[in-house]
């Protein structure tokens, strides 16, 4: 292979890492704004979340059409290999991310700021605080080759687990205290649970972007809270 022809597929290798953080960027940024506009009642912020989301559609496909076009043209092996098609895979969990966030935004309108019950929406934020430091976190990891820190960084979804049921069970006393929060606290369970999922994309991310790094598995058990006592929600 030509230093011409190595150059060139280093560019492309580049080009797709570009994407990844770009996507990893706008995916926390979707994050931090639709929690922003629940918590704030802000309809304008979360409309500019879901207009976002076609954003990083777009990014996911340029990113499949360059990794697909990479292969075919260049053949990868080994490394180059991984990081191909790990780089598909991180970034169909960015773009599940984002439809994530999509999902809380669409929730802004119908919470209302007057019907948000004040100790509720704090632990939401502290929630979101959580998973958004795992989202910017896991690319920071990545892009610096940094594979003990994604080791580190995969174990922390515990946190967001555990965090997601006291929020459920603080959330279910509300509704239980008073009937006139059933409406407002459902729709924060379904965000509250929109988060927990997010978390768990990043660890996705994490897993695949250490195999990237090391060419190895992690091992597949990892903490993980145990949720047979709180009812699952899907959107």
């Amino acid at each position: 292979m030509s230093e011409h022809t190595v150059s060139s597929f280093d560019d492309d290798l580049d080009r797709v890492d570009r994407l990844i953080r770009d996507m990893g960027e706008r995916a926390g940024e979707m994050v931090r704004n639709a929690t922003h506009a629940l918590l704030t009642s802000d309809t304008g912020l979360a409309q500019r979340v879901i207009s976002d989301d076609a954003i990083l559609d777009e990014r996911q496909r340029e990113l499949d059409d360059r990794s697909i076009a990479l292969i075919a043209r260049r053949q990868p092996m080994a490394q180059d290999l991984r990081s191909v098609v790990g780089a598909i895979r991180m970034a169909a969990d960015l773009e599940r991310i984002g439809d994530l966030a999509k999902n809380i935004a669409k929730r802004v309108g119908a919470v209302g700021v007057a019907a948000m019950p004040k100790t509720p929406s704090a632990s939401i934020e502290q929630m979101s605080d959580l998973v958004l430091e795992q989202v910017e976190g896991v690319i920071r990891d990545y892009m610096a080759h940094d594979a003990a820190a994604l080791t580190e960084l995969r174990s922390e979804d515990e946190k967001i687990d555990i965090k997601y049921t006291a929020v459920f069970r603080e959330l279910l006393t509300y509704m239980m205290e008073d009937p006139r929060n059933i409406t407002t606290c459902t729709h924060l369970l379904f965000c509250a649970k929109n988060l927990e999922r997010i978390g768990d994309h990043v660890t996705n991310i994490a897993e695949n972007a250490y195999y990237v790094l090391t060419g190895k598995q992690l091992p597949m058990a990892r903490p993980k809270q145990d949720e047979t006592s709180v009812p699952m929600l899907a959107e």
